[in-house]
């Protein structure tokens, strides 16, 4: 029996230098094809991927060969394409954010089981250096027990195309805020009990998302992360700020991957040790290496979910805990409140997760 054959709906950047990327390297997936409705591109993808294109969506669902579609789509279509898919029997991963509401979560969760296929959501960041640096810290207790652990992903300038326009889902706390949520309720496993956001709208005329968001999550305990994606961060914050009982720990910079799988070897990725981070509990101040990150892990689970030998990573329930809260995020933000809620607690994995 082949490889399960892969084909990636949509050639953007997601679709391009991330999904067919990644499935393209050994993973125990075929990339069978790429989906793009323009002539120009679908050249493009035959010179650059060598594999077959296609035209539209319904041509993938209708094809029998294809075992996986993988949506790198604007986000408002991801929970329409994914039951589609799972309706004709296929396999899906959708990238993030896997939808835009906790309904639209739910609908994809029982497609799947309905179906009996596998839904997945390309939370690849969970294999990010600094966030494994992070797990290993609280797990050799060096933070002691975690109660204020501050998260920021920042730029400056707003995004352009779909990812500029909220009628697409576009945003930064939808793009790079659903990375940080998704950290926040991995690496907090209890429930979640509160959401606040504050939003603000300052590029008029160049964007209709947020210019910035600050999302405030609360979890049972009492611990809280603090959640802060910007378009107007010319300096930003520190990546991590993590606050324990037992030490405290920084880090500044992003994961060296995404540079380098742009360049076309994700492989030779090293993070400059000037982005190292520092722990101290104190009265002693330590650098902490950051730990290498690997993207590869996320596809290669996927492979062997399909092949029936390993259980799946990124499930849909884990995501759904974050869903949860960046719908409440939202609904916070339009009415000003701290938005009070029970989001359950997270199952313990029994996949691939770091």
């Amino acid at each position: 029996m082949g490889k399960p054959k892969a084909v990636v709906v949509g050639y953007g950047f997601a679709g391009r230098s991330f999904h067919s990327y990644l499935i393209g390297l050994d993973t125990g997936l075929d990339l069978h094809g790429i989906v793009s409705r323009s002539p120009e591109t679908r050249e493009k993808i035959a010179a650059e991927r060598n594999c077959r294109t296609y035209t539209s969506f319904e041509d993938v669902i209708a094809d029998g060969e294809v075992d996986l579609v993988v949506l790198a789509t604007p986000n408002v279509t991801h929970c329409d394409l994914a039951i589609r898919a799972m309706d004709a029997g296929k396999h899906v991963v959708t990238d993030k954010v896997m939808c835009l509401n906790l309904a639209e979560c739910d609908r994809m969760i029982a497609a799947a089981h309905r179906n009996g296929v596998v839904l997945s959501v390309f939370q690849n960041r969970r294999w990010d250096g600094d966030f494994l640096t992070l797990r290993r810290l609280l797990a050799e207790g060096k933070l002691g027990d975690l109660r204020w652990l501050e998260m920021a992903w920042q730029g400056f300038g707003p995004w352009g195309r779909w990812r500029g326009e909220m009628a697409s889902g576009g945003g930064k706390l939808y793009d790079l805020g659903a990375h940080l949520v998704d950290q926040a309720v991995n690496l907090l496993p209890m429930a979640v009990t509160s959401v606040y956001c504050r939003m603000h709208h300052d590029q008029v005329g160049q964007t209709d998302t947020e210019s910035h968001s600050l999302v405030v999550i609360g979890f049972e305990g009492g611990r809280t992360v603090v959640c802060d994606t910007s378009s107007m961060a010319a300096i930003s914050k520190p990546r991590f700020n993590a606050y324990g009982t037992g030490g405290t720990f920084v880090k500044h910079g992003v994961d060296p991957q995404e540079r380098a799988m742009i360049a076309g070897d994700i492989d030779s990725a090293v993070e400059d040790v000037a982005n190292h981070g520092a722990w101290s509990d104190g009265k002693t101040t330590e650098t902490i290496p950051t730990l290498p990150g690997r993207w590869r892990n996320y596809y290669e689970n996927i492979g062997e979910v399909l092949a029936g030998k390993s259980s799946l990573a990124v499930t849909p329930e884990s995501c759904r805990r974050a869903i949860a809260v960046l719908d409440a995020a939202f609904r916070s933000a339009r009415t000003g409140e701290v938005v009070h809620t029970r989001i359950p607690a997270l199952e313990p994995a029994k996949g691939a997760e770091p």
